[in-house]
């Protein structure tokens, strides 16, 4: 039917690295246990290799094809990222302020129970809720549950934060000699 959107593509990639894995552990499972010369063994790691970085790269020029012709519904996936995905931000706001991990986390635990039980979100939280809870809350909680700031505050590599996000897009064209 054509109103349906199967992600068919994206679901024959995630296949391939069954295929992939399939080639490191042939690899590796070649390589246990011999001496750290050369060895005849070695022949046998071609196949393997090749086939490997061939698949990798169909996969890359197919799957950058498709995303080309995709598009973002950026509202639906905005609400989806929505509910308690900033818990965790509550959790290392309780940290920086002093609090044990352990402490925190339990403390957030019981927010998160409230909000269920009061079918909330925590963005719908007053300050004065979050005070009864842990005293050390301030103004600054507010923020720092927003999904933007959640996301940007991961400014590490591999983080979440468009500018890191941005940089590795830009290493791994780099890296496939684009740009």
């Amino acid at each position: 039917m054509p109103q349906k959107k199967n992600p068919d593509v994206a679901e024959l990639i995630r296949g391939k690295t069954a295929r992939v894995y399939g080639d490191l552990f042939a690899i590796l499972t070649l390589l246990k246990g011999l001496p750290m010369t050369y060895n005849r063994d070695l022949q046998e790691d071609k196949e393997p290799l090749f086939d490997a970085v061939d698949t990798v790269k169909d996969c890359l020029s197919i799957f950058t094809e498709m995303l080309a012709h995709t598009t973002f519904n950026a509202s639906r996936m905005h609400a989806a990222a929505g509910g308690f995905s900033t818990a965790t931000d509550v959790a290392e706001y309780l940290v920086e302020k002093g609090v044990p991990f352990r402490r925190a986390h339990e403390i957030v635990g019981g927010i998160v129970a409230y909000c269920l039980q009061s079918n909330r979100t925590l963005e719908e939280m007053t300050l004065g809720e979050y005070q009864s809870f842990f005293a050390g809350f301030d103004e600054t909680i507010t923020s720092r549950i927003q999904l933007e700031q959640a996301v940007n505050a991961r400014k590490t590599y591999g983080g979440t934060a468009q500018a890191a996000v941005r940089e590795r897009i830009r290493e791994f064209e780099k890296s496939l000699g684009k740009k």
